[in-house]
């Protein structure tokens, strides 16, 4: 059993521990690596391996799959994983501007500063941004936005001010798509 008071810094896979990288920002490139629209499902898991295991070249091919749902439990922070899709509403590289401030203000000091922070700690401080902030503003936005919910009029008005923040990639490939529609029928 998992220790829910320690941070991890190794991953039982098949019976042998295997150290893992746990600094934030590897988990980060991580995720931005998963965001990729480049890159398909086996190169996303090519990466999730080759940068979470320090030596994942010594991991058996037959526990690929294990050393694989271990990596996620990791980058979920061994918090419950709901199978259901959700629409994507924030991407870590793009909202990294307005993220760092919020856990910077949770954590009480300039995380970008700090030689090592553990994954853990970092998504444990994003997980408590809430409130009035600008990166709450837009992530609400974005939530009704993609539920088709009816914007609140202060919404609306942010949403207009701020466009190139609330609007994700995949938000302007599908305005061009439907734009493209629109001309080529």
């Amino acid at each position: 059993m998992i220790d829910p008071f320690s941070l991890p810094t190794a991953l039982e896979v098949g019976g042998k521990l295997y150290k893992i990288r746990t600094d934030y920002r590897v988990v980060l490139d991580i995720l931005t690596a998963y965001g990729d629209p480049e890159l398909d499902a086996a190169d996303k898991t090519q990466v999730l391996i080759e940068v979470l295991y320090i030596n994942y070249e010594t991991i058996p091919p037959e526990h690929m799959e294990e050393a694989v749902k271990k990596a996620s439990w990791f980058l979920d922070a061994n918090l419950p994983h709901d199978l259901k899709p959700h629409p994507v509403t924030m991407d870590w590289l793009k909202d990294a501007p307005i993220i760092i401030p919020e856990v910077n203000k949770n954590i009480g000091t300039e995380v970008r500063s700090v030689k090592y922070m553990h994954w853990w700690t970092f998504f444990g401080a994003y997980m408590q941004i809430g409130g009035d902030g600008l990166y709450s503003s837009v992530i609400n936005v974005r939530q009704k936005r993609a539920k088709g919910e009816k914007l609140e009029k202060w919404e609306s008005k942010f949403y207009k001010e701020n466009q190139a923040l609330c609007d994700l990639n995949w938000e302007q490939k599908k305005k061009e798509m439907e734009a493209v529609e629109k001309i080529f029928g």
